[in-house]
């Protein structure tokens, strides 16, 4: 697994920013069955930059948590068939390393402080929620129709769970 860290913008916080990252990426990389190793690309971004993205992306003109950009195209969601088809293997697989390249998460910051506050945990329990969220994306999964909403968010607890990230206070450190 390769992560792809970036801020565009300040991020301060009492935990390892990196190191949080990369432990969701590879629970929820481990718990989906990733069959190869794989790039993901995450981005801090502030408001407006994660604005403009939207809306040039999805053509809403407003701020959003986090965008998650997947590079596959998947049958189902966790089902990564499709890759066993050689002649794809230029669109999905960085030719050089020959890592999947799985796709690309960008995240608010701000959003990352108010949403902790006004949901009642950790700046770090948010942090790895919205990753953990995006993960999922980038493994196919929505949350559109309700069920697919209740699967996506048993598999993001799990993820946090895994990794001792919960809305317990005694997780917070």
């Amino acid at each position: 697994m390769a992560l792809i860290f970036e801020k565009e913008t300040e991020f301060e916080a009492d935990f390892d920013a990196v190191s949080v990252a990369e432990a969701v990426v590879a629970q929820a990389a481990d718990q989906e069955g990733i069959p190869y190793e794989f790039d993901v690309n995450l981005t801090l971004v502030d408001s407006e930059a994660i604005r403009q993205i939207n809306r040039e992306f999805r053509g809403i003109d407003e701020p959003t948590d986090v965008l998650s950009f997947p590079n596959l195209d998947f049958p189902a969601p966790g089902d990564f068939s499709l890759l066993e088809n050689e002649s794809r293997e230029a669109d999905y697989f960085d030719l050089e390393s020959g890592q999947l390249l799985l796709g690309d998460i960008v995240i608010n910051v701000d959003r990352v402080f108010s949403q902790a506050e006004e949901f009642g945990h950790s700046i770090k329990r948010e942090y790895a929620f919205l990753i953990a969220h995006s993960m999922l994306h980038l493994c196919g999964y929505d949350h559109m129709e309700p069920g697919e909403a209740a699967v996506m968010e048993e598999r993001q607890n799990m993820v946090l769970e895994a990794l001792h990230i919960t809305r317990d206070k005694s997780s917070w450190t």
